[in-house]
């Protein structure tokens, strides 16, 4: 693969630890933490929309350059990666309720950050990766696929019990209850950060690799920060933990 694009995936690496970092002092401020002091605000729906369309768009586009657009293997990591980023982008932003916003900073981030996550995964399946039809039968492979399916399962039913617990037209945040929501305060970033661990397993390349650490730098300190809200806001709120079942 030719330099520049492997300094794009060091790139990546490198935003994951200052992620890490600047999370540890900084609560991101959208969701329940938004707050004034950010700038111009936009539409949550429209946010997440403009956001997440180029984890979508941007890696069809760059799988369909590349010489790997006809290959079996590669055409199935296509496939789980659309199945994630088609919902994120084109079905969830509809799905949210209440006509909350989100600062424009906030948006602009995300979208800088998935341009490079886009084409450093989108060059990798479709341009540098190298899947031979047998790679169906690795254990990488299979184990791979497995995780991304439960992590996508446990994310989508996580969203799913964070919806109904408004109701038309109401505001305001609930104690989620059942479900994943028995053990952790944020089954959803658990979810989401089991997928791209298995996605990275499953490409078994420094691109997935690259994006799983992004994923946990970024959404690990955003679960500690809904565990200690929701504990701030509600006295009687559950005893559970923030993102790992028993543990943390």
């Amino acid at each position: 693969m030719p330099a520049p694009y492997r300094y794009f995936v060091l790139a990546e690496f490198i935003l994951a630890a200052l992620t890490m970092a600047g999370l540890r002092f900084i609560v991101a401020p959208y969701g329940r933490h938004n707050r004034p002091g950010w700038g111009p605000s936009i539409p949550a729906r429209l946010g997440w929309l403009v956001m997440e369309a180029p984890a979508s768009l941007l890696v069809a586009y760059f799988f369909a350059t590349g010489a790997n657009r006809a290959s079996l293997v590669p055409l199935l990591l296509l496939a789980l990666w659309q199945i994630h980023y088609v919902h994120r982008a084109f079905v969830y932003p509809f799905r949210l309720r209440g006509g909350t916003r989100m600062p424009l900073a906030v948006a602009a981030m995300a979208f800088a950050f998935n341009l490079l996550n886009a084409y450093v995964n989108g060059m990798w399946i479709g341009h540098y990766g190298s899947y031979p039809t047998s790679w169906l039968a690795d254990p990488r492979f299979l184990i791979g696929v497995l995780l991304f399916a439960g992590g996508l399962a446990l994310n989508l039913r996580s969203d799913r019990i964070l919806r109904a617990l408004r109701r038309p037209g109401e505001s305001g945040y609930k104690i989620p209850q059942g479900g994943p929501y028995r053990w952790v305060s944020s089954p959803n970033y658990l979810g989401e950060i089991v997928e791209w661990l298995g996605w990275a397993l499953a490409t078994w390349s420094f691109a997935g690799l690259a994006f799983a650490v992004y994923t946990i730098a970024n959404l690990a300190p955003r679960a500690l920060a809904n565990h200690r809200w929701y504990q701030s806001e509600f006295p009687d709120y559950p005893d559970r933990k923030a993102l790992l079942p028993y543990l943390w």
